[in-house]
């Protein structure tokens, strides 16, 4: 019986083997790319930035440290002076000469106390934020504009320092053995109270803002805030670039509205994509509660740190306050040594701050890279401000000083999220074609 044709479903096709095989070897290297080491990738980058400008950065930051230690000891020898020539004793005796009462007098004291200051820090602050500044290349102000910028300052600090301290000085006299508790149980309601105001009535003395009008930038920030129900609008930026080089964006603002703003430093030095790549990191702090998380914690650091300088009022006081014509915690001849104690509490629980801001950083980064997926621009924003931040620190000098994560680490949680969503990004995003390896 001769053969009978087989059907032509069984036949054999060579061709429909080979796509199929290649189809299947495509599938398994494009959803594990061997290749791809998240620690070479982010050592590769860093390379991409000359050593030079490496340098720059670190001799920058690193003079931040000393600075730190330098602006404690000047605070200190400033209100020593003030306190051992009598200084703040005349001028309480000139506010309660002329204004009678438990509030006025207060004011007009700390209204002059800040003048004083600002005039007696003046030299320090024109070398710390213009001639260092300009010397690093991360300052754009005139020396008028500069000055400028400290008499808008200094008006803050009027209204605001004189307004806040006196009613601190109404506590105080009301209970200057449990003061502190006062003070403490009433910090986090001035924190909102002034969030809510700092963005209305305080960032306009400084910079301009404007709604965002570039719809190919605005339209993708918004969408991402609606699609992780953050409650805005518009976006909004300012033009800080008139102030300095730095990139920046933020989310102000407590309780509604809140705004979402971007500098024009970031939108002119920036790609669209890296735009998007920090707005995610902005979104994720209001998303993950860090505005109400630091009001919680602020609350707390300024309750130990209100202990504190009551304990080290007390300690001085006792020792020296009767030569310096101090009548005790209540008297308003007292702030320099009230400031003292509290500036000192706050540089040494500095790590802890640093730590807890950084830990929110690091929260924020990551919900930024799920949010917008763009890793590679989150990489080279993190290259970009490593302009005035140390790259790679070491371990202990991370903790102690960096209240943001080092370039280093976040280009390395940014290669690390490259790895596990390898499969789902654009082409753009794979190793062979990584797009732009250098900054602007």
């Amino acid at each position: 019986m001769p053969p009978q044709p087989r059907p032509w479903f069984t036949r054999p096709r060579p061709w429909l083997l080979l796509l199929l095989g290649c189809t299947v070897v495509a599938s398994a290297a494009r959803a594990a790319p061997p290749a791809f080491d998240p620690v070479a990738e982010t050592e590769k980058l860093i390379q991409t930035l000359p050593a030079e400008v490496r340098a720059k950065s670190a001799a920058y930051f690193e003079g931040g440290y000393i600075i730190q230690v330098w602006n404690l000891l000047l605070g200190l020898v400033i209100a020593w002076l003030l306190l051992k020539c009598g200084v703040t004793v005349k001028l309480r005796d000139l506010a309660e000469r002329w204004f009678k009462g438990r509030y006025l007098p207060g004011v007009l004291f700390i209204a002059l106390f800040a003048v004083i200051s600002t005039v007696l820090d003046l030299p320090n602050d024109y070398y710390v934020g213009f001639i260092r500044e300009h010397r690093f290349g991360l300052s754009n102000l005139t020396t008028a504009g500069w000055l400028g910028e400290q008499a808008k300052g200094l008006l803050v600090a009027l209204i605001g320092f004189s307004l806040v301290g006196s009613l601190l000085y109404l506590g105080i006299r009301k209970s200057p053995p449990r003061w502190w508790v006062r003070a403490s149980l009433a910090t986090p309601f001035f924190i909102i109270f002034l969030q809510v105001l700092a963005p209305v009535f305080v960032a306009p003395l400084f910079n301009k803002f404007t709604p965002l009008a570039d719809a190919k930038v605005r339209d993708p920030i918004l969408s991402m805030a609606r699609a992780n129900g953050v409650p805005v609008d518009n976006v909004y930026q300012f033009d800080a670039s008139k102030q300095t080089r730095r990139i920046s964006a933020n989310v102000s603002g407590a309780l509604h509205p809140i705004r979402v703003s971007l500098n024009d430093n970031l939108l002119n030095r920036c790609t669209p994509e890296e735009v998007q790549a920090v707005m995610g990191h902005e979104l994720g702090h209001y998303v993950l509660n860090h505005i109400y998380k630091g009001v919680v914690f602020f609350a707390l650091l300024y309750a130990a740190g209100f202990w504190f300088t009551h304990w080290f009022f007390g300690a001085v006081h006792r020792r020296l306050g009767a030569g310096w014509g101090l009548r005790g915690i209540d008297d308003f001849a007292g702030l320099p040594l009230f400031l003292a104690g509290f500036s000192v509490f706050m540089f040494l629980a500095s790590p802890v701050r640093n730590t807890l801001i950084r830990t929110n950083e690091v929260e924020a980064d990551l919900f930024g890279l799920n949010a917008a997926r763009e890793p590679d621009a989150f990489a080279h924003v993190a290259l970009q401000l490593s302009e005035y931040r140390k790259l790679a620190p070491g371990k202990w000098e991370e903790i102690i000083f960096f209240d943001h994560p080092s370039g280093y680490q976040r280009i390395l949680m940014s290669m690390r999220w490259k790895a596990e969503h390898f499969a789902e990004l654009p082409d753009v995003c794979w190793p062979d074609r990584p797009g732009r390896t250098a900054v602007k």
